[in-house]
């Protein structure tokens, strides 16, 4: 007897999920079983049996109201729907970010409903059940992060399609043919997201503004600026009014201030400055004390509020210093004329001046307005050659003159003066729990046309130290002078680091032989600069020095004042480069009007005020972060036939990351690359491995790369794997 053979059973299929979508777009119109099976595209009976029998079950767990026979809407459920942030990542899913979860929800790509990174959106919430990760659904975009994007244009004859190199970017832009404008085919363009139609894959967008064709310099930082939304130029209007203001020093104004030309005063800068935010000023008092002046430019003076010069400064919220330029946050003929604290000029002033024990203990101190004249403008390598040699003869190679010159006595003793106190302070704030941040800074010699020539590492020595002791006290004490009146301020917080990030960041150091303490504040602290001072000058410093400072919270601007960790200082605000960041000038403002006896001025306008500065310093640091990486491509570009030691900054799935020691360039070697062996991803030993001979590639390592590709509009480099160092 033949066996009967048996249908498998077919799974009926659940349209739960997509029923509560329908409801939830349409949350206060009822439906019926014909109008979700429509707006489904399902007309057999089969999948409208399903959907009527998913109706009934959805109102039974009271998801749903039955409000008429057989019309249904969404229950306003409250707590499935949360307000939050979309980030993307770079396989077309994102995860949404809400204070009310403590992991992120995760959104698959057909949930996303033409959200985009970083977005305000609405979402429904699902799979809240323990030890199953939440997903959602994106139920509305309720604020574009962004509408416009840098791209190449894609030219066919009715119309063009822009495609953006960021990762996050997962959809190309259309643009219809009226709304080209100049753009040829090829071109790098900044285009705007104008629509996006409920049955189109990409949304609807117009050209801005044509940045020129891929690859060229000019087109390449025009293009990084534009994609985080940060200005090139002054707007006409605002170039004029700059330039009609009286920038002349005028005797009924010194009458007002305090006058300290005649006080030994200089600036110690990058020896490529054009903007002198601040000036020292030094005297020997009578007691055995020294009088020490931090000069800021008064940069309000000039900035008057409700004016177009402080709303475009407002705007800008910081200058922005890219590779191989500044977009400052002012006109030039403020921020490196009237404002610039010149060698041998009066300028306008406003200052913090301490009186200050040869211990570096503060015994008095004073704020306002002033006038000063400075004697002398030193680069940080003039400087440091005094502080290491106790020379006053400054010679030809140091010079930032092109000529050998003498010091005067006065501002050597000065000089060595000031280290002498800025080593005690630095001290006491390292006891304290100031955790030390020294990272090398990449930074590249460019010729007349901005081709990179070279590379070279800059490092903070005892002059910058210098200057940045004196700048933290000012910072410090006009901070602590406000915030124990209790009035509002413009603070400069930092909160403790993230432990997780910490416990993230053991887990790589250990590989190398190091740990941290976690047992309270001040031990991390410690350890933390117990770590820098062990990798200081070792291959793997720069990759550790990355590390620590990711495990940190970011730094940021608010009223309320919780302190800066970093620092470990209890209060903290910026006050000393007005030139270039606009809450300084916020500070100054608030400090003169409190010296004037003003009462506290309202809270919420200066938080906001706070949060838009702190997003723009954001965008600032992304936008010179990029030029960075840009120029180091360009750079790599023209060494394509060269070998280079590199050490593996990062392991993954698809293959390691390695920074070349020379200049700090990193690129990846795809996994495929590496012929010697098959590996594959060891995830416990954040190492590949080979099948055949156990061979391991890690963290630390240090290999031989040469160049694969460079790929200039994205930002990246592919080396090619050649062998392991011996």
């Amino acid at each position: 007897m033949s066996k009967k053979i048996r249908k498998p059973i077919k799974k009926e299929k659940d349209f739960s999920g997509k029923i509560l979508k329908i409801l939830s777009q349409n949350a206060n119109k009822p439906f019926n079983y014909k109008q979700i099976g429509a707006k489904l595209e399902l007309d057999d009976t089969n999948s409208r049996n399903q959907i009527i029998k998913d109706l009934k079950i959805l109102a039974a767990q009271k998801k749903i109201v039955e409000t008429e026979p057989g019309k249904y809407l969404v229950k306003a459920v409250s707590q499935d729907y949360y307000e939050g942030t979309i980030d993307m990542t770079s396989r077309k899913t994102a995860y949404f970010i809400c204070p009310d979860f403590e992991e992120d929800v995760f959104i698959p790509t057909n949930n996303l409903n033409r959200a985009l990174d970083k977005d305000k959106v609405k979402v429904y919430v699902y799979n809240r059940r323990k030890g199953k990760r939440p997903e959602g659904e994106v139920i509305e975009v309720l604020e574009r992060d962004k509408t416009e994007f840098v791209g190449v244009i894609d030219m066919q004859p009715n119309f063009a399609f822009v495609s953006t190199a960021n990762p996050k970017m997962y959809t190309d832009i259309f643009i219809p043919k009226d709304k080209l404008g100049e753009a040829e085919n090829g071109d790098v363009v900044l285009v705007k997201i104008e629509d996006w139609p409920k049955r189109a894959d990409s949304p609807f967008g117009s050209v801005i503004r044509v940045l020129g064709k891929p690859g060229e310099h000019n087109t390449e930082i025009h293009a990084i600026l534009a994609e985080y939304g940060l200005p090139s130029d002054f707007p006409v209007e605002v170039e004029v009014y700059a330039q009609k203001l009286d920038t002349s020093i005028q005797e009924s104004e010194i009458a007002k201030r305090r006058d300290m030309r005649d006080t030994l005063t200089f600036t110690i800068d990058p020896k490529d400055a054009k903007d002198f935010d601040d000036a020292l000023s030094f005297k020997k008092l009578e007691n055995g004390n020294f009088e020490i002046g931090i000069h800021i430019a008064d940069v309000s003076y000039y900035l008057e509020e409700g004016t177009i010069l402080d709303d475009e400064a407002y705007q800008r919220a910081t200058s922005v210093y890219l590779v191989d330029r500044v977009v400052p946050m002012l006109p030039e003929v403020l921020s490196n004329f009237a404002c610039s604290l010149r060698p041998n000029e009066e300028k306008y002033t406003f200052s913090a001046i301490f009186e200050v024990s040869p211990t570096a203990q503060v015994i008095n101190q004073w704020f306002g307005r002033t006038v000063i004249y400075s004697d002398q403008r030193f680069a940080y390598e003039e400087a440091q050659y005094i502080i290491e040699t106790k020379d006053n003869t400054i010679p030809v190679d140091v010079s930032i003159t092109g000529e050998s010159y003498v010091v005067s006595d006065e501002i050597t003793e000065a000089t060595l003066k000031l280290d002498e106190l800025a080593k005690i302070l630095r001290k006491k704030r390292m006891q304290q729990g100031a955790i030390s941040f020294d990272k090398v800074e990449v930074k590249f010699n460019l010729d007349a046309e901005g081709e990179p020539e070279g590379v070279y590492f800059k490092i903070s020595k005892d002059a910058n130290h210098l200057i940045e002791e004196f700048m933290l006290l000012a910072n410090r004490k006009v901070a602590e002078y406000i915030g124990k009146q209790k009035k509002t301020f413009v603070y400069r917080i930092h909160d403790e680091p993230n432990e997780d990030k910490l416990i993230a960041m053991q887990t790589v150091i250990a590989k190398f032989g190091y740990k941290i303490d976690f047992r309270n504040k001040g031990d991390i602290s410690k350890s933390l600069n117990s770590l820098m001072e062990e990798v200081n000058g070792k291959k793997e410093q720069n990759l550790i020095d990355t590390l620590a400072i990711r495990s940190m919270s970011k730094a940021k601007y608010s009223t309320d004042n919780i302190g800066h960790y970093g620092l470990a200082f209890d209060y903290y605000s910026h006050f000393t480069s007005p030139i270039r960041r606009y809450p300084d000038v916020m500070v100054h403002r608030l400090l003169q009007y409190y010296l004037d006896g003003g009462a506290s001025v309202d809270e919420e306008t200066y938080e906001t005020k706070c949060l838009h500065c702190s997003n723009m310093e954001s965008l600032a640091t992304n936008a010179e972060r990029d030029s960075i990486k840009y120029m180091q491509v360009k750079y790599m570009q023209d060494h394509q036939d060269e070998e280079f030691l590199g050490v593996i900054s990062g392991v993954t799935e698809w293959g390691i990351y390695v920074e070349i020691v020379s200049n700090k360039c990193e690129g990846m070697v795809r996994i495929r690359e590496i012929k010697d062996d098959y590996y594959t991803f060891d995830e416990k030993q954040y190492a590949l491995v080979g099948a055949t001979s156990n061979s391991i590639l890690q963290l630390g390592d240090e290999i031989y790369v040469k160049v694969k590709n460079a790929d200039l509009v994205k930002k990246q480099l592919d080396f090619h794997f050649l062998r392991r160092a011996e």
